[in-house]
């Protein structure tokens, strides 16, 4: 554990906290919260015992029906293919799963980098190696150089569309060309879909869990974390063959035992509303998108940009040869304004940050990025002064 990184959300809010007035452009959340739907069914829950009771292990059949006619409504997949479904406390529970039922000790996960941070942590935790692998200028998958990748302890490949941390969105070509690698080389495709509804402009999710035959190698993961405004609830699901279904069991069983029960009412309305709930939402996230893309872009060439289609986050590189972590310190204390560096993202040749806009109404956001590009350039200025001295 002690060569693990620490959680570097947590890192970066206590120099949040220690720095009154800082806007946080770090957590990766939405603004809103649940469909009112989804609290008052929550608030009715209270008063039947069997709210307080452990319940299925896998979780509330109203809840796993609900999850199925969704999965093959918009991701295409359908769960009478030998898939299982099963609920967990949030996507992460559901990745730490997959992680614990498919390696042994000294296995080898690849990561496209950057990679979601906890899912390097989860792969460490088991005892097993990340294998991280580059991808290209614009964040998307460098296909030859996964195949590369592989070796005879390789368990499985991990993608995240549309991804955290870079907001790209990885087109169903690169997917089926992952999932057929998989499949010829017998490893599982690991596809986390958190951020599934959260795509703009002409950009498109695909689900790999839908392509012919891949339901025999594939584990798809979802949240209602973003979508519904459900990060507090903690309610994820997995969809994944049925051989490993006692294996999943097993961690299910000593992690959780079973999903937190209120929760999964809640879920069930909340899923009955349906994603209409989310892209209500979207047309005012895309136009603050519109507004940290235009303002960051403004500091080009001092930094770069890549396209960011998807989720709510763009990851920033800095043209300069300055320590990330050091340098969001800075942009907390001098500046009030927090951004994620990019050495949590595995990127550590190079300054980048994570930026994240979905938490913050468009006001608050202008006011945040605007923080942040006055100070890069004040910073990056003074490191530039300091060069030319040297």
């Amino acid at each position: 554990m002690d060569a693990i990184q620490a959680p570097i959300v947590a890192v970066v809010g206590d120099l949040i906290r220690q720095n009154p007035g800082t806007i946080s452009l770090g957590q990766g959340v939405v603004h809103y919260g649940p469909p009112l739907a989804a609290m008052d069914v929550a608030r009715e829950a209270l008063a039947n015992p069997d709210t307080h009771a452990y319940q299925d292990g896998s979780g509330n059949r109203a809840l796993i029906g609900a999850i199925e006619d969704k999965l093959l409504r918009d991701n295409g997949i359908d769960c009478r293919s030998a898939l299982r479904v099963m609920v967990t406390a949030g996507g992460n529970m559901a990745f730490v799963h997959a992680i614990l039922a498919i390696t042994h000790p000294g296995d080898e996960v690849i990561l496209p980098v950057p990679f979601y941070f906890n899912h390097e942590m989860a792969i460490q935790m088991a005892d097993c190696t990340a294998v991280l692998v580059r991808t290209d200028d614009r964040y998307q998958l460098d296909i030859d150089a996964l195949r590369r990748a592989v070796t005879p302890r390789t368990r499985a490949i991990v993608t995240v569309t549309p991804n955290n941390p870079t907001g790209a969105v990885f087109p169903e070509a690169a997917l089926r060309e992952v999932n057929q690698l998989c499949s010829e080389r017998g490893l599982f495709h690991i596809s986390d879909e958190v951020y599934e509804y959260f795509t703009y402009g002409d950009a498109t999710h695909v689900s790999p869990g839908s392509f012919a035959e891949a339901s025999t190698h594939t584990i798809s993961l979802f949240s209602l974390s973003k979508a519904y405004g459900f990060a507090g609830w903690r309610i994820g699901y997995m969809v994944y063959p049925e051989r490993l279904h006692e294996a999943i069991a097993k961690v299910q069983d000593t992690v959780l035992v079973c999903p937190p029960v209120i929760s999964q009412i809640a879920a069930v309305a909340a899923m009955e509303v349906g994603p209409a709930y989310c892209r209500q939402h979207l047309r005012a996230l895309a136009e603050v998108r519109d507004l940290v893309m235009a303002e960051l872009r403004s500091l080009e060439p001092l930094c770069t940009v890549p396209p960011a289609d998807g989720a709510f986050y763009c990851f920033v590189r800095v043209n300069a040869d300055i320590d990330a972590m050091r340098t969001a310190e800075r942009l907390v204390r001098e500046h009030r304004v927090a951004v994620i560096p990019g050495h949590a993202f595995g990127v550590a040749d190079g300054c980048y940050f994570r930026v994240a806009y979905g938490a913050l109404q468009k006001e608050t956001v202008a006011e945040g990025v605007g923080r942040l590009v006055a100070g890069l350039r004040a910073l990056l200025e003074e490191s530039r002064k300091l060069e030319v001295k040297s």
